[in-house]
Formats: structure tokens, sequence, C-alpha cells
């Protein structure tokens, strides 16, 4: 990786001109066959073509289902922690991908996240990019800059696919501990296979908490309402979404109703951790993928805290999904630890070239999406 990091760094500045590129004494065989170049789709593309729906939702819960069925092949994440110095940083990527069998793609994405120095020059702290690959010859078929826009949409698709599986039946409220963009995500996609009839947000900043609900009261049809406390959001809810930082806790566990399920999204590094671990020592757990959720989840800080062990998780939600394991069994308590598999990535990569194909529908155009919202410029296709 040393190797690579340094010639992509080498190849940028050949390419501006600011150092040779190097001898052109050498000879390459220019009519040596190649493939195509992928495409570039840019981020306005992208939404225009590609939105919430039910048919997302169901592509990202068959991703879980083949998951289980042992039908993905999809390697552990991939960190890479950019020191803050005078030309870069401070900031994260993460990469992840995968390969579902039998599809005619296969996906890695690069997350990039934490860069809050962009906040101070008017952009965005995160982006992101897909890279499409044809499962027939194994070459870049496009490349997407998608700004994290289907990384949202992914992440919401899989909050959707727990609720669907795990909530009480007669569950009609639900809540969301932090209020950006993946709280967004999670109510948008959860609204597609589950019909809650109230919700409740709570965020340190009001602004955020009325800024959320009244857009989401507008979208989905039934009221949200801002609280003052977290605990008033969670104590009257039977669902619970958490998607903050990951830096402290942000519930208790007296304040959950005994049927309740917790979707806990917001840890994916080691050192994050939103709920105190002996709620998951008293719950019913289910990972996405266990043993990444014992590496950067809120499995791994119950494990840490001695509360449980890897072999205390009850089921990864694809056993569920496809049958293989029980899920709910009456009034009990069920957190869902979500850290985000690249099986969702690689079904978001083939659902996204079929909509850019005109092949399916993308979905619904009834969200409403900032448009204006600053976004860092696509990349440059070489």
């Amino acid at each position: 990786g040393a190797q690579d990091a340094a010639i992509g760094s080498h190849v940028m500045e050949a390419l501006a001109g600011v150092r040779p590129g190097g001898s052109g004494a050498f000879k390459f065989d220019a009519a040596k066959p190649r493939l195509p170049a992928p495409k570039l789709y840019d981020y306005d593309t992208i939404k225009a073509k590609v939105a919430p729906s039910k048919a997302l939702t169901e592509a990202v819960e068959d991703a879980f289902a083949q998951l289980a069925n042992g039908k993905v092949d999809v390697p552990m994440p991939m960190h890479i922690g950019v020191a803050e110095t005078a030309a870069a940083g401070p900031g994260d990527c993460h990469i992840k991908g995968g390969y579902i069998e039998g599809a005619p793609t296969w996906t890695v994405k690069l997350a990039n996240v934490s860069f809050y120095k962009n906040v101070e020059k008017g952009l965005p702290a995160g982006s992101g990019v897909f890279v499409v690959c044809d499962a027939a010859n194994g070459g870049p078929k496009a490349i997407l800059h998608e700004n994290r826009y289907l990384t949202d949409l992914r992440t919401g698709a899989a909050g959707a696919v727990a609720v669907k599986h795990l909530a009480a039946k007669r569950a009609k409220s639900v809540a969301f501990i932090g209020t950006g963009v993946i709280a967004e995500a999670m109510a948008r996609a959860t609204a597609t296979v589950f019909d809650f009839e109230e919700a409740f947000a709570y965020s340190p900043s009001p602004k955020k908490s009325s800024t959320f609900c009244k857009k989401m009261s507008e979208e989905l049809g039934f009221p949200h309402y801002a609280c003052a406390t977290a605990e008033d959001a969670v104590r009257a809810a039977d669902v619970v979404f958490t998607q903050t930082p990951g830096g402290e806790w942000v519930l208790e566990e007296e304040w959950l109703r005994p049927h309740a399920l917790v979707v806990c999204s917001g840890s994916d590094q080691p050192t994050k951790n939103e709920i105190p671990p002996a709620i998951l020592a008293g719950a019913k757990v289910v990972t996405d993928i266990t043993a990444q959720c014992a590496r950067v989840g809120e499995v791994r800080s119950a494990i840490e805290a001695g509360v449980m062990t890897a072999e205390d998780v009850h089921a990864e939600l694809g056993q569920i999904v496809s049958g293989k394991v029980k899920g709910r069994k009456g009034k009990e308590l069920i957190v869902c630890d979500l850290t985000g598999t690249g099986a969702q990535d690689a079904a978001i990569g083939s659902h996204v070239m079929e909509a850019l194909a005109g092949v399916r529908p993308g979905g619904s155009g009834a969200f409403k999406f900032d448009a204006a919202k600053p976004r860092l410029p696509a990349p440059k296709l070489y």
C-alpha cells in the first residue's frame, strides 16, 4: 500500500507537470488490447436517477441473505488515517467492497470522512467514490462520484431491513438520536417497508432537530416531533435509531421500552461507542457481520467491558433475513449493531448501474434533497 500511495502522488505530479514523468526511451506496445475506460458519473446524475425506494431496500435485504448463504465475497474493511499536516488532513478513509455471486458487477467503495478542515472552506467533511467493475472481464465499468450519497442510501436501507425483521409487529413510534443525513436516510428507507404513526427526534442542536422534523413530516406524511432531550425521544419510541459521531453514550437502559429495537450505526471505528455496554449485555444482539462488529462496533465496546463475548451475539442480520435463525420472540429488547458491509455496497453498485441504464426505476422523486449543499468537485478521469 505504501508503494501505491507513493506512485499515486508521483503520477499526479507528473500529470500536472510538477515533475518529469520519466524517460521517453522506453517502448511500450500501444497496440496491445485493453479494456475500455470506465464511465464517470457525477453526483447530480446519480441523484437524479437513484432515490430511496422499496426496490433499493430489497436489493440490500437480498445482499444480507446472500451473505448468510455464503454467496458474497466480502473482505474486512480497510481504514486509512490521514494525519494532520500543513498540506493534509486530519481525516479518514474507509474502504469496503464485495461481490455477490451471479451479479453482473462487483464494487469497491472509498468513503472519506472527518476531513473537518473542509468545513472552514465551506465544503463537506465527507466525500466518496464507488468503483463498479464488470464481473465478466474484471475491468472497471463505472466510477460513481456519489459524495457519500449512495453510502447514506445503503446505510438507511440496512436500517430499514433491521426494522422489517426485528421490530415488534405493533411498533408505531420511532426515535432518531442524531438528526443528520444518516437519520434522514434511515427515515426515508424505513418508510418504504414499515408504517410508523409518529416519530421523535433529538439533536444537541434544537435548530437541527426542528429542521429534521419539519422536513421528514412533509416528506413521509406522519408527524415528527422535536424533543428537548434524548430521554424524551427514547421513552416515546418502539424503535430507536442512533446515528451520532459515536463519541459518547446517547441513551440509558431505563429509558427503553421492554420490546424496543435499537438500531445503532454510529460506531464504525474502535474509538467509537454510542450506547452503554450493559444494554447489550441484557439484550438480544444482532449484527451485520459479527467479526466486524467485534472490531469496530457496539459489540466491541461490550466485549472490552467484559459483559459479553462474540459468541453471545444471537445472529447476523442476514441469517434472520434468510430464515436460518428466528429473530424476535415476543416482548424482548433487541440491539442491532450496523457497521456497514461490502455486501451492501456491492448490491447498491449493481442497483445503480441498472437505474442508470434504465433497466429498473431508480426510486421515488418525492424525496427532497438539498441541491444547493456544497460538494467537493468530481474527480478527473485519466
